[in-house]
């Protein structure tokens, strides 16, 4: 079937969509997403050791922790007993001696001076200290 026009129309070319830069749009964007997809892919690569057996550690319940305390009027503790400041430093060497790991436990009163709070953990890492865990709440030891 054929269409015709009548004689009082004229008749004209039909318009029609061009699709050529669309399609070009489309296959542009495709290849852009071909090579991003693979890069958008994270791995998280992980490498653990090897699990290995070993012989329970010894209970160290039996080991007394090291606390060194710093009064209000200067008086320097270890544990209960009241030491020295110049005879500290010899007697934590004592100590550490006996102990596997060389911890110490420093507290200082709130109204003590600061430059002795001070001199003190200088004595402490002269002692062989290698790790002074400062003490912010109230032990009860006092």
């Amino acid at each position: 079937m054929a269409f015709q026009v009548g004689q009082g129309g004229a008749s004209g070319p039909t318009p029609q969509m061009n699709v050529t830069p669309l399609v070009d749009v489309v296959l542009v964007l495709l290849i852009i997403f071909m090579v991003v997809a693979p890069l958008l892919v994270k791995q998280l690569h992980l490498a653990t050791p090897p699990q290995q057996t070993q012989a329970t550690p010894p209970d160290r319940a039996n080991d007394a922790q090291v606390l060194v305390r710093l009064d209000a009027d200067g008086t320097v503790r270890l544990n209960t007993e009241a030491i020295a400041l110049e005879r500290l430093e010899e007697r934590l060497r004592r100590v550490f001696a006996a102990q596997v790991d060389d911890v110490v436990f420093f507290e200082a009163d709130d109204r003590a001076n600061y430059a002795q709070a001070v001199a003190v953990m200088d004595r402490l890492r002269a002692a062989g200290a290698l790790t002074i865990g400062v003490v912010t709440a109230e032990s009860s030891g006092r």
